[in-house]
């Protein structure tokens, strides 16, 4: 049968669905293809391998996404991102990160977004109807702001950013604005008046740029020089009040780059895994209900419906030398994208790989990353995914659609924008 291979790479294809059909096609065929510009590894076991190796498959040589950036300034500003760095760098700066998320920290995060996930599923509307993926969108909000000390009023900024850069494949969402100016701090009213806007085509510029983020760069700033003056007991604080061995500190830029990739990947992959997490459920009502009946399934739950839906599905490496991976010829500067959303569901690794099974064990899934770069917040989003299923579960027992959900057209991010539901 004749594929065309393209369709992998096109935002519109994702309006629809994740094309699972095509993928299982292409990764019958090789484990790696070449899709348009760049190579897909589309199998569980090169996946990893490419992980794991960073000195040839590098993060920082081109970035991290597919789109190589426009120019070379925004090349040395990509760079500049932990998720875009390899050693010496990375593991610098991702030590310093992780002793920031003190016992302490995580414990108190995990009280409060036990709290917060109950609070939210109970303020649902009671007559039986909600869209629960716009309703339940304030949880890694809240996680986030307490995170970096945002106080709660400036959280929906968050949200607007995180909209704009993962969402510039989306018309509503890469000009999405939301934020009241009249209900934010001074810090927040600040950022607003440096926010760009659409220009004479409609469009925003460019997310992905220093430039097409004033507004989320001049709160990072402010907001960091505060943390380093008036540290505060949040996990970003802890990090500024840091010093390590060498007498090294993380600079105001470090700090504002970590807060660019926790606004949006700490926000994006919990805002749609939640309520991909939702659909899985429903469109299997037998594991729902065997789920309903024992919640010591909940744990292998979360990371089946993580598996299931893989909110982020791919992301790019870049070649260092001529190299050979599962029998393809690879050379320097090649694109190397691994698509996770096809490792997800190998069937040299998953058993029934399209089956949705609450109680899936082992389940090897690749959501998180593997290697050097294995999400950092992986702990807490599974805390955040925890509590929400368990409010769910609790409170509105069995849900069921009223209505189509509304998909994010991006070829990058697994994204709900709509989710109606009844019970």
């Amino acid at each position: 049968m004749a594929v065309d291979a393209a369709v992998i790479n096109d935002p519109e294809t994702y309006v629809r669905a994740v094309p699972h059909d095509l993928l299982d096609h292409l990764r019958e065929g090789a484990a790696v293809v070449r899709v348009q510009d760049f190579w897909a590894v589309l199998r569980h076991a090169e996946v990893r391998q490419v992980l794991r190796n960073p000195r040839l498959f590098s993060s920082n040589l081109g970035g991290t996404q597919i789109r190589d950036p426009a120019t070379p300034e925004d090349l040395r500003y990509v760079r500049r991102m932990m998720l875009n760095m390899d050693p010496p760098d990375h593991p610098r700066l991702r030590g310093l990160l992780t002793r920031a998320f003190t016992p302490r920290a995580v414990a108190r995060l995990t009280d409060r977004i036990t709290e917060w996930a109950d609070d939210l599923v109970a303020a649902v509307q009671p007559d039986g109807h909600a869209d629960l993926a716009r309703q339940l969108a304030d949880l890694p909000l809240l996680t986030l702001a307490e995170v970096f000390g945002v106080p709660d009023r400036d959280r929906r900024l968050m949200f607007d950013w995180s909209s704009r850069v993962i969402g510039f494949q989306d018309p509503e969402y890469a000009v999405i604005d939301t934020v009241d100016a009249a209900g934010v701090t001074d810090l927040a009213r600040a950022a607003l008046a440096v926010r760009p806007k659409p220009g004479p085509d409609g469009r925003m510029p460019d997310p992905r740029t220093r430039q097409g983020m004033p507004d989320l760069y001049a709160y990072a700033t402010a907001l960091g020089e505060h943390k380093r003056a008036e540290p505060g007991d949040d996990v970003m604080s802890d990090l500024m009040r840091h010093v390590d061995d060498d007498g090294g500190r993380v600079s105001i830029e470090e700090f504002e780059n970590l807060f660019w990739l926790f606004s949006v990947a700490g926000n994006e992959t919990l805002r749609n895994g939640i309520p991909g997490g939702l659909i899985a459920l429903m469109s299997h009502p037998a594991e729902y209900r065997r789920l309903l009946a024992d919640r010591s399934l909940l744990p292998t739950a979360v990371d089946e419906m993580l598996r299931w839906w893989t909110p982020v599905m791919h992301f790019r490496r870049t070649a260092t030398a001529d190299t050979t991976l599962s029998g393809v010829d690879i050379r320097a500067g090649d694109k190397v994208v691994v698509w996770f959303s096809s490792a997800n569901r190998d069937p040299r690794v998953f058993p029934d790989p399209h089956r949705f099974d609450v109680g899936r064990t082992p389940n090897d899934h690749l959501t998180f990353g593997h290697g050097p770069h294995f999400c950092l917040g992986a702990q807490l989003a599974r805390a955040q995914m925890t509590a929400v299923f368990t409010a769910v579960l609790d409170r509105l027992g069995e849900i069921r659609p009223a209505g189509e959900p509304v998909r994010l057209r991006s070829n990058f991010q697994n994204g709900v924008k709509s989710l109606p539901v009844t019970w």
